[in-house]
């Protein structure tokens, strides 16, 4: 929170009034099934956002970040795509959002200073809109409803805003989702925002995309979570991700489905004639996928992590095979950490088409795991590599 706060100084010359920070997320289990309605295991982990924030009185909100130069600036009630600061669009697109919903709110000042890498598959993108979000509702509380209408918040004695519901932060996950659907042009799920605000330390976050249940399964053992950044830019505002979702949404309609959460791999392969071979090839990741969530949340729950291993080891080969959403990069990562006698597990997390690996590792030998896949990786990808230990936290606040 310092850096932050320093930030927010140098660049207004004062002090922030609010102070927001929200965690990376790591996919744990479940690759493209939020958007299918199917289930997903993910972690909020200590790799955050952080949005220092003061209300202003001009109308305006002025912007700075320490990852990107100069400062932005735009209207509070003119909220349009800014080609020159395209991070930006992440913050307006839930502005927008709040002003669908007829949320009041008035020009703030805002720096922004982050500790998630970027690219990488950690969602820093969701964390940011989570950040807006919430520092919104610090300068100007609300709450929001199922119905979508807002209604005041009073704040307690000391000025502090009652502790979101499980609903309101449902509704805010909604918001950060059609932001950046409508706003930036990624026509992405709730796996992200739900998981930054539903995060609990030592537990994953089990969600189940069509009730929107969400359910916190421990992982409490001698286990570590290592994530690898591949050095390969994880982007998916190119198009790659809604061709995906596109091949699913389609599959799902040959098939008459509603969406591919109801679908199994009997009827799928009973009725693959119905099906391009690219349907096909999404439909059968998809419905495999949700399976092994299923059956990987009963290992953890069970302390079963060698099998849970097995079934992340499962999950990159589909979308190695099958999804194709993997690079050279992250399928050499993932080779290596099986050769290796303390990784339990590894596969691509997030999107795909670059960012990072997600490892399953034993506690007691991380450090000579990391420096092994390090080296290894420099050797055959020319690549540096710097493997980060994540611990599970709480969610946003």
């Amino acid at each position: 929170m310092l850096e932050v706060q320093k930030l927010f100084r140098s660049h207004f010359g004062h002090p922030p009034t609010h102070l927001v920070q929200a965690p990376g997320r790591l996919e744990l289990l479940g690759n493209h099934t939020d958007y299918n309605q199917g289930l997903v295991l993910a972690l909020a982990v200590d790799r955050f956002v952080f949005l220092a924030v003061s209300p202003r009185r001009d109308g305006r909100v002025e912007i700075v970040s320490s990852a990107f130069p100069g400062k932005e600036s735009f209207s509070a009630h003119e909220l349009t795509r800014g080609p020159a600061a395209p991070w930006t669009d992440y913050v307006k697109g839930v502005l927008a959002e709040l002003r669908r919903r007829q949320v009041h709110f008035t020009g703030f000042s805002a720096a922004v200073h982050g500790t998630i890498p970027l690219g990488a598959g950690l969602s820093s993108s969701a964390a940011l809109e989570v950040a807006t979000a919430l520092a919104v509702r610090q300068l100007h509380p609300f709450s929001l409803s199922s119905s979508g209408v807002p209604a005041p918040v009073k704040r307690a004695a000391g000025g502090s805003l009652p502790a979101l519901t499980a609903a309101e932060k449902l509704e805010i996950a909604r918001i950060c989702q059609a932001a950046e659907s409508r706003f930036v042009g990624v026509n992405c799920g709730l796996l992200d925002p739900i998981t930054l605000l539903f995060g609990k330390a030592f537990h994953a976050v089990e969600i189940d995309c069509q009730s929107l249940a969400v359910e916190h399964v421990p992982m409490i053992g001698e286990v570590a979570i290592v994530v690898c950044n591949s050095g390969v830019k994880h982007a998916l505002v190119g198009g790659e991700y809604n061709a995906l979702r596109g091949h699913c949404e389609a599959a799902a309609r040959a098939l008459g489905a509603k969406s591919l959460r109801s679908v199994d791999l009997p009827f799928l392969t009973a009725n693959r004639k119905k099906l391009s071979q690219r349907e096909y090839e999404c439909a059968y990741h998809v419905a495999g996928e949700i399976q092994r969530v299923v059956f990987g949340a009963r290992a953890l729950r069970e302390g079963d992590f060698e099998q849970f291993g097995q079934y992340m080891l499962q999950s990159h080969e589909s979308s190695r095979d099958l999804f194709r959403n993997s690079c050279a990069e992250l399928d050499l990562l993932v080779e290596l950490a099986q050769g290796h006698p303390a990784s339990l597990g590894a596969r691509l997390t997030g999107g795909g088409f670059g960012g990072a690996t997600i490892n399953l590792v034993k506690r007691e030998q991380v450090e000579a795991f990391s420096q092994a896949i390090a080296a290894a990786y420099q050797q055959r990808a020319q690549r540096k590599l710097e493997p980060l230990l994540c611990q599970v936290v709480d969610a946003a606040k």
